[in-house]
């Protein structure tokens, strides 16, 4: 991939409304495949997955890494919106698991996409602009605990952040997602009180 393709993937115009129904359905088609099955996912199977044609996916994403940066990218997003959302619908602490469950699965797609994310993320500002994001994200999660003394003292989003990493690694080294539950239960009663 030529730096003109990364700038074309991240500055595109807006779609219209069909069009942009047919990128959500790819990318989420594709989320689901890399997931499954690793960048070795078949692009094909992605396009019939979504209910379209192999054509359009290549229209929209001219080679497999740019796809795999989109799911990436739209998966931060995604991640990083929900943490409002979880605040403003749940008491703080199921606010923070359920964010903390989405991190784990993010994170497992994360894996299965990670040699072709190596070669299309080379920028490391990049890579410390998405932990900023993602650490913004677990502040705002932490912050409504604060006031209510939910979260203990000194708590800190980056330190919260590097234990869900180390999480997810275990647990995809073991291949139990059930153990990031388990190992999620573990770190809960480390952040809030009671």
């Amino acid at each position: 991939m030529t730096d003109h393709e990364g700038d074309t993937a991240r500055h595109r115009r807006p779609l219209r409304a069909d069009a942009q129904r047919n990128e959500d359905k790819l990318l989420e088609a594709a989320a689901a495949a890399f997931a499954r099955d690793g960048a070795g996912a078949s692009v094909k199977d992605i396009a019939r997955t979504a209910g379209v044609g192999v054509g359009t996916l290549y229209r929209r994403f001219p080679s497999k890494e740019l796809l795999i940066e989109a799911v990436y990218r739209q998966e931060v997003q995604r991640l990083c919106e929900a943490a409002p959302h979880l605040t403003a619908t749940l008491p703080p602490r199921d606010a923070l698991r359920t964010w903390m469950e989405r991190f784990i699965d993010f994170m497992t797609a994360k894996q299965g996409m990670a040699d072709a994310l190596a070669v299309v993320l080379t920028d490391d500002n990049e890579k410390l602009h998405t932990r900023a994001l993602l650490a913004d994200a677990v502040a705002h999660l932490l912050d409504p605990g604060t006031g209510t003394s939910v979260t203990r003292p000194g708590v800190d989003a980056q330190d919260v952040l590097m234990a869900l990493g180390g999480i997810s690694l275990m647990a995809a080294g073991e291949q139990q997602r059930n153990l990031a539950t388990r190992l999620i239960d573990l770190l809960l009663h480390g952040v809030v009180t009671g």
